[in-house]
């Protein structure tokens, strides 16, 4: 039986025939398709030093994504023809960080194995997704350079703790899978911070832009200039994006929120920027805790930031 008004789907969404939700263009993986984004969810946050429940954001932030059309106003370029393929989440282990860590980077690799998509997209999850991600990219691609955008430097030692939020990029450099000078650390912010990670970044030759220095150079001519270097330097670009670089004013649904970070209009040019660059080829998203947000306010900057990086 055929209903006049009622959807058994549930769906009883709005839909104008002139307007494509990105949401619209993603279609979940299957054996063979092909697409230009590839997106993964890396629900971890188990190795957060603070509590959290970031293993939310991949699902809060892929929902965001319906709030915004493919239609670029400021290009004149309608994007609706791009295709998103969602390879799903990777299962965290309950107990066990180490596996889960594990899991990442295995999952990671068979993605880029499919070879389907060019570019690819990462939903933490805290910020020790971002070690087993990187891992598996430089396994696949070789000569690796990281952008991080970022209120902290993340190299903390791993004798008061293990592998934690804390210490992905000094697993990183340690473990001589990036090379100092191939890391660029944006949004560094005072007072969150121990002086002997300061000098690990400078003895590791981290290239370190704290908020200060945003403010007298300017964030555009920064990425651009280190994305230049990068360039002539490695393989393959990834860009990590820790959401508590922005201002706790601008995103309220990170575990550690501060002052003094980034507006998310500087965010959202950098990341447009960075991405102009050929050798830019996967981003990642972390540190956002949705049950800490306020209307989804992180979330959607979130989708925002994908935005800037796959319409380039």
């Amino acid at each position: 039986m055929s209903f006049t008004y009622l959807n058994p789907t549930g769906n009883t969404a709005f839909k104008d025939r002139h307007i494509t939700k990105i949401s619209e263009t993603v279609q979940p993986y299957t054996a063979g398709a092909h697409g230009e984004i590839g997106l993964i969810g890396l629900p971890s946050s188990k190795s957060s030093i603070s509590l959290s429940m970031a293993a939310q954001a991949p699902s809060t932030i892929r929902q965001s994504l319906g709030a915004y059309t493919t239609y670029s106003n400021s290009k004149g370029v309608d994007y609706s023809g791009l295709r998103i393929i969602d390879f799903g989440d990777v299962p965290s282990h309950p107990t066990n960080i180490e596996e889960t860590l594990n899991r990442i980077h295995v999952s990671v690799d068979e993605i880029l194995s499919t070879a389907a998509c060019p570019r690819h997209i990462l939903l933490g999850g805290d910020h020790g997704v971002s070690y087993p991600s990187i891992h598996a990219f430089q396994n696949h691609f070789g000569k690796i350079g990281v952008v991080q955008w970022d209120a902290h430097h993340d190299v903390r030692n791993l004798l008061d703790g293990g592998p934690t939020n804390g210490t992905p990029f000094r697993s990183l450099v340690d473990g001589q899978i990036l090379q100092g000078e191939h890391l660029v650390q944006i949004g560094i912010r005072d007072h969150s911070n121990g002086e002997g990670y300061d000098h690990y970044a400078k003895d590791k030759g981290i290239h370190v832009y704290t908020m200060e220095d945003v403010e007298d150079q300017g964030i555009l001519p920064i990425v651009k200039s280190e994305m230049k270097r990068l360039s002539e330097m490695v393989d393959f670009i990834y860009l990590s994006v820790d959401m508590d670089v922005v201002d706790q004013a601008f995103a309220p649904g990170c575990p550690a929120i501060g002052p003094g970070g980034l507006t998310s209009r500087e965010l959202l040019a950098s990341v447009r920027a960075a991405s102009q660059f050929e050798k830019a080829r996967a981003m990642d998203i972390v540190e956002i805790d949705p049950s800490k947000d306020v209307r989804d306010i992180t979330s959607r900057l979130a989708a925002h930031t994908m935005i800037q990086f796959m319409y380039n």
